[in-house]
């Protein structure tokens, strides 16, 4: 749980890095990429993922402009990719303006429950991490080799003395 808003912004900065790691691994291509055939292209999901970030923040109280034209997906992983560096700077300079330490002791309704804001904006970070991973899933289903978010991907393992990585 972050204590500060420094904690706060250390993760949000980490793991904006990763996000923006695996969204710069895309092409052009893979963002037409499915599930199934009635999912939402890697494309949508990784737009979501960039464009909430502002919608989600102002649900809570946080003065931030919203994202305009999020229905849109581009069809450009540079544009997705710029677009999420700067609404996930954006955000972190608006949460560190707006919201002291205390602020995350302060408790109010997020999606039926009583939470506080430091959970809050942990929620932030879990719903970016969640669509992260379904974004990866799809680069592989694209033929792309996905960025070792937490780890490397298998075709990595053989720097480490393994052929074929633990089941």
């Amino acid at each position: 749980m972050y204590e500060t808003i420094l904690d706060f912004i250390e993760e949000w900065n980490r793991e904006a890095m990763l996000t923006q790691k695996v969204l710069d691994g895309l092409t052009d291509t893979s963002l037409n990429q499915k599930v199934y055939p009635e999912g939402r292209t890697l494309g949508r999901i990784a737009w979501h993922l960039t464009t909430n970030i502002p919608e989600y923040l102002a649900d809570f109280g946080l003065k931030i402009d919203s994202f305009e034209n999020n229905e849109s997906v581009p069809t450009s992983v540079k544009e997705i990719a710029e677009t999420f560096k700067k609404i996930s700077s954006y955000a972190a300079e608006v949460i560190e303006q707006q919201w002291t330490d205390d602020s995350l002791r302060q408790v109010q309704n997020a999606f039926g429950r009583e939470e506080s804001n430091a959970r809050i904006l942990m929620g932030l970070i879990k719903h970016i991490v969640h669509h992260r991973g379904q974004v990866t899933i799809l680069m592989r289903q694209a033929g792309i080799k996905p960025f070792g978010v937490y780890g490397p991907p298998k075709e990595d393992w053989i720097h480490f003395g393994m052929e074929n990585p633990p089941l």
